[in-house]
């Protein structure tokens, strides 16, 4: 993947928020990493999801404050491997010498054997779907630093979460749930911003709506990996784009998604929109 600045960004861009006394979101232009782990035990942090191409430094700066520059995180856990969320994966692997998980369906994508569909800039939507045509679809390679997420659910360093596929946004995308205190890391499953319209990224006006139209590729897959989420009864979701959103607000909105997908989600037109609304 070509590692060029995209010149899109939001008005939360670098503003650390503290969303659990061990998880802390990390906007980057207009996209959210996590960092999870409690600062009184800093050698003990892992991050989820590695930004926008160029976020390197950022990232580190940040896990420096938190967690002090000793400490490297114990791993790197990938939702998918969209550029928006391994921009710095490859520099952070290197820097760090840590392992990067990522559900096995997504290898190829992060191995340098395939590259993702070209964004569909004809799907209907704002400003951003037309200029996702500068988007990079490139796969990357993380070589050796790379492993497969376990089968059985379990996620390495993060003791008490699972990994769940839910695949739509990309074929081997996954969502992160602690189930004591039901907290649920989205990634691009859906999102609390509609990401296709410029303004209301650069305001991050929220609002929960589908994954990123310009860059899922199937949407029966999607709708129903925001089924299974919303049946997990999440106190707070961390996604991918948006504001953190928890309680009555995020159980209504997400019903509704839930409910309404075909209405909220689905896009009227693009290139993997056909047949999809006559189900």
């Amino acid at each position: 993947m070509e590692d060029r600045l995209i010149p899109v960004t939001s008005i939360a861009s670098g503003i650390e928020q503290l969303v659990a006394n061990d998880i802390h979101c990390l906007p980057i232009q207009v996209v959210n990493a996590c960092l999870i782990g409690n600062p009184e035990r800093p050698e003990d942090w892992v991050l989820v999801d590695a930004g926008m191409p160029k976020s390197a430094d950022d990232i580190i700066d940040v896990a420096g404050e938190l967690f002090g520059k000793r400490y490297n995180p114990k791993a790197i856990i990938l939702t998918h491997g969209h550029f928006d969320h391994v921009g710095a994966a490859e520099e952070l692997a290197d820097y760090w010498d840590v392992p990067v998980y990522a559900h096995k369906l997504e290898m190829p994508y992060l191995t340098g054997g395939k590259d993702y569909p070209e964004p569909d800039t004809t799907v209907e939507g704002g400003l951003v779907s037309k200029l996702s045509r500068m988007f990079p679809n490139e796969g990357i390679d993380l070589g050796n630093h790379v492993q497969a997420l376990p089968d059985d659910g379990t996620i390495p360093h993060l003791p008490g979460w699972q990994w769940i596929h839910t695949p739509g946004h990309t074929e081997g995308h996954v969502s992160l749930f602690r189930e004591n205190d039901r907290t649920l890391i989205v990634g691009d499953a859906f999102v609390t911003v509609k990401q296709e319209y410029l303004f209301k990224v650069l305001t991050q006006q929220q609002e929960i709506s589908g994954p990123p139209r310009y860059l899922t590729s199937d949407w029966e897959a999607a709708w129903e990996s925001v089924r299974k989420l919303e049946a997990l009864k999440p106190n707070v979701a961390i996604t991918g784009h948006g504001f953190p959103m928890a309680g009555k607000e995020l159980t209504d909105n997400l019903e509704k998604l839930s409910r309404e997908f075909d209405r909220i989600a689905i896009p009227d037109h693009g290139r993997f929109v056909d047949g999809e609304k006559e189900r």
